[in-house]
């Protein structure tokens, strides 16, 4: 159970989901799987525009003060797939371990997983988590780290208790 309601957001990447040709289903089912996290404050879709997806992180961060950012789509191998990009350019740091971590469960269900470019990071003291564009790909990703999600974004936010586990 978490003990603090987190204020998040939610961004879908996508150019066919931005002019209206796609609809975007991962953002809403993503907006549902943090519910019990807190409240997503913005969800918005936008196309794979570097430029776009860094304005609206540093946005979202700096104006907004959000506690967790969500991307989904844009993650792969193709020419217009630059969502680790925009988020490596206004994160702190890296969080490698997590995105390992989605990478090596998805590996089990698909050989694909391995072509993925997924970051996660901190900026400030937001984390920013990079998932798939697929929903199914989405939720699968999301919930590899949903365990360790709470003590996270309570480290993040100032928590100093030991982090030991008895």
């Amino acid at each position: 159970m978490v003990e603090k309601s987190y204020q998040i957001g939610i961004l879908t990447l996508s150019d066919k989901g931005a002019c209206g040709e796609r609809e975007d289903e991962s953002g809403p089912l993503l907006t549902e799987l943090v519910s019990g996290l807190g409240n997503v404050l913005r969800y918005q879709i936008v196309g794979d525009d570097k430029n776009k997806i860094i304005m609206m992180l540093t946005s979202w961060v700096d104006d907004l003060g959000l506690d967790l950012i969500l991307t989904t789509g844009g993650t792969g191998v193709s020419p217009r797939d630059v969502t680790p990009q925009a988020t490596e350019a206004v994160i702190d740091y890296q969080i490698p371990g997590m995105a390992e971590a989605m990478r090596a469960a998805s590996l089990k269900i698909t050989a694909r997983a391995m072509l993925s470019r997924a970051i996660v990071g901190v900026r400030q003291q937001t984390l920013i988590i990079n998932l798939p564009g697929s929903p199914k790909a989405a939720q699968e990703n999301f919930e590899v780290l949903l365990p360790v999600l709470p003590h996270a974004l309570e480290k993040l936010n100032g928590d100093s208790t030991d982090c030991a586990v008895s």
